[in-house]
């Protein structure tokens, strides 16, 4: 399709406007008498109150675990309604009520410009509704002109790269930060191509050219390979942002296209791993708080909005961005997948990421800091073959201020030392089961899907290495009624912590309803996380299902008419003392320990009891780190520290899954062609040609049901 752009014309003026609207800011400042810094008079103006008739309200949205509608129309416009009546302090919030035609709040939007100018940490969060504020409502009656010049200027001033001059401590480099900053560069470089911006040095064309191969790159790396912060419940939120930044904004056809493909990859995602609104499974990158209830998801507002289930969130940047750009329409069928009613063990395995030691598959070297870049999208900070490169880029970005590098900078001494040794691989590699585990990965994902419960696993991902914010597996019946393990890192003060993440991760494998999860502790040396603990244990919130019953080893809980059981190899007892982990936090001593879940439902398995009956009678046996149960649903199961999941003596994959295998997805590893079908319904991607075939046609009108829509930039 060859993309019109609206904004063609529009940007031009915008063009025209920007040193008008910059003078106008400024003379208003003169006139006032403000011969303050631009920081000293951006906190004054943060402290303006809401304007008269600026909405109070503030009610929680209902979570709908069942779609609320069907037609995109009817979903759009009620988050556009209940983000009116519920705004919250941000900029995106500011954004729908100027839709809406409503007063916005000035000072609010002047406190994150203030963020913006002091390059804080998430100033590009911030920045993403600066550009989108500046691109579609800069004429519009609802800012001042003060306002617009102020905002030109914050945009004009900002650092869009490490490589621009400016000690900061801002995360530029992890995966949703990089496409942040990235199309953010790359944006405003579009809206003012013949201005100079301030921190470079560079005129806008200059930044677009710099930043246009870093957004290709990206968006080619998560079309064909997937997300190292995959299925993130967190940062899916902030990705989306940008890509739709890019779909709306984007006068290059190419680049709007490709994050057209890729935002539908990560509906697919979405689609395919929730459960009745909750994206409730394992994750490359989640918060305690995300954890333990999918009330609190940043993915929430785009599920309702998408597919009729989860939580509205007034803030959200990508509901916010999804409802103000018509550019993007999803397909019919990511719609009905994600709410297909024949839910009775829906099996989806994906593969995504890569693996360091594939570096040259890529592209990739070890030697340019735009390699190293992309290493730091998936952390690879302190791996044996990138720690040479990232001591490399600590020196050149002026790194070893950056409060994120605090741990490199206490041992700076060492790391120098290992340096001018030529000593560094070999340091990673004694410590590699410490300082790489920020590292995400390839990840082969398996996720068992039916109408009452959700299991969902990160197949044999680095076991016995440590981890960050990795959430490996889940068990989910119900928004906030669900179960995972972790192993809980003491005193923390930053992640990994008690829930999030782990000290060391474990080794897990699921067949359908049934996961293994096998921990194996061993003391080795550490200099990021010293003190851990000698227990693992299991969020498993009583409260939040309708029965829970103890019989022997086993832990049972029912929500409805789902059935979760849960087994330890060493005793447990509970959390008791008050707080939010009372009666919740199930506790196994002991730093090796095998947790056994399986799910079932009244369909299947009968009665809570006789499901209870069943499992309690499974035979057991743990033994050298190496686990046999007889499942009741699945048979003879083997698994252990090493080799294969057994089933019947028959071995499971665990590794090398496609890009997508699902009953309505299909893509080989890596994606070129991805299919996906839902009844007569489908959506073709084809990166190689950049063609994107759907049935029914998104601009359908016509009664003919052999229309099918094909777009190509």
């Amino acid at each position: 399709m060859l993309r019109s752009f609206p904004m063609n014309s529009r940007s031009t003026t915008i063009t025209r406007m920007a040193a008008l609207g910059f003078a106008i800011g400024l003379v208003s400042s003169v006139l006032a008498g403000d011969w303050q810094s631009q920081a000293d008079r951006y906190a004054e103006l943060a402290k303006l109150p809401p304007p008269a008739g600026y909405p109070q309200a503030d009610a929680n949205d209902t979570f709908c675990e069942q779609s609320f509608s069907a037609f995109a129309e009817t979903r759009r416009e009620a988050f556009l309604r209940y983000a009116a009546q519920n705004p919250q302090s941000g900029v995106w919030s500011q954004l729908v009520l100027a839709e809406r035609g409503l007063p916005v709040w000035e000072g609010s939007i002047y406190r994150n410009l203030l963020r913006i100018d002091r390059r804080e940490d998430t100033a590009d969060f911030a920045l993403h509704s600066i550009l989108r504020m500046l691109y579609q409502y800069h004429d519009s009656p609802a800012f001042s002109r003060q306002l617009i010049g102020s905002a030109e200027r914050t945009v004009l001033d900002f650092k869009y790269w490490p490589d621009e001059p400016g000690v900061d401590s801002m995360c530029t480099w992890s995966e949703n930060h990089h496409i942040l900053f990235a199309s953010a560069g790359y944006l405003a470089g579009q809206l003012y191509p013949e201005q100079t911006f301030t921190n470079s040095g560079w005129t806008g064309k200059e930044l677009m050219a710099k930043h246009r191969p870093r957004v290709l790159r990206w968006l080619d790396l998560r079309y064909r390979t997937g997300f190292s912060e995959w299925l993130s419940n967190v940062y899916y939120d902030a990705d989306m942002a940008a890509l739709l930044s890019l779909i709306e904004f984007s006068e290059d056809e190419e680049i709007a296209q490709r994050a057209t493909m890729v935002l539908d990859l990560m509906l697919a995602d979405i689609a395919c791993n929730q459960f009745h609104g909750s994206l409730a499974c394992t994750h490359g990158r989640s918060y305690e708080s995300h954890k333990k209830s999918s009330l609190r998801e940043g993915t929430s507002t785009v599920n309702k909005l998408c597919f009729g289930t989860g939580k509205f969130r007034s803030g959200s940047m990508s509901g916010v961005s999804m409802v103000l750009s018509p550019k993007y329409q999803m397909p019919e069928v990511l719609y009905s997948i994600a709410n297909d009613p024949n839910q009775q063990g829906m099996v989806s395995r994906q593969r995504m990421g890569i693996r360091v030691d594939e570096a040259a598959r890529w592209g990739l070297g070890f030697d340019t800091p735009e390699d190293g870049m992309v290493w730091l999208s998936l952390e690879a900070y302190a791996h044996p073959k990138t720690l040479p490169l990232f001591v490399n880029m600590l020196d050149e970005f002026h790194w070893w201020q950056n409060k994120f590098f605090q741990p490199f900078a206490k041992q700076q001494a060492v790391i120098r030392e290992a340096q001018r040794t030529n000593q560094l691989s070999a340091l990673a590699t004694q410590y590699e089961v410490d300082i790489s585990r920020n590292l995400r990965e390839e990840v082969n994902i398996y996720t068992y899907r039916t109408a009452d419960y959700m299991l969902s696993t990160a197949q044999d991902y680095r076991a016995g290495l440590g981890g960050d914010q990795h959430s490996i597996w889940q068990a989910t019946l119900g928004p906030d009624a669900m179960c995972f393990t972790t192993y809980p890192v003491l005193n923390a003060k930053a992640t990994p912590d008690n829930w999030t993440g782990s000290g060391t991760l474990p080794r897990a494998a699921q067949h359908e309803n049934v996961v293994i999860v096998i921990y194996h502790l061993e003391q080795t040396p550490s200099l990021y996380v010293p003190e851990t603990a000698d227990f693992t244990h299991a969020w498993l919130p009583r409260d939040r299902f309708d029965e829970v019953i103890e019989r022997d080893d086993w832990v049972f809980a029912r929500r409805g008419e789902g059935y979760l059981a849960l087994w330890s190899s060493q005793p447990t007892h509970w959390q008791d003392q008050l707080g939010d982990d009372y009666q919740r936090e199930l506790i196994a001593d002991g730093r090796d320990c095998v947790w056994i879940c399986e799910l079932g439902c009244k369909t299947h398995d009968g009665t809570f009891e006789k499901f209870a009956d069943r499992l309690t009678a499974a035979p057991i046996s743990v033994a050298d780190r190496k686990v046999t149960y007889r499942s009741p649903s699945q048979g003879a199961l083997a698994f252990g520290w090493d080799g294969p999941l057994l089933k019947n003596d028959a071995p499971i994959p665990l590794h090398d899954y496609p890009r997508y295998e699902n009953r309505f997805i299909h893509s080989d590893f890596p994606a070129e062609r991805v299919t996906l079908q839902h009844g007569k319904q489908h959506l073709v991607l084809d990166w190689r040609t950049l063609e994107r075939t759907t049935y029914p046609p998104l601009d359908f009108e016509s009664t003919n049901p052999e229309t099918v829509r094909s777009t190509k930039p």
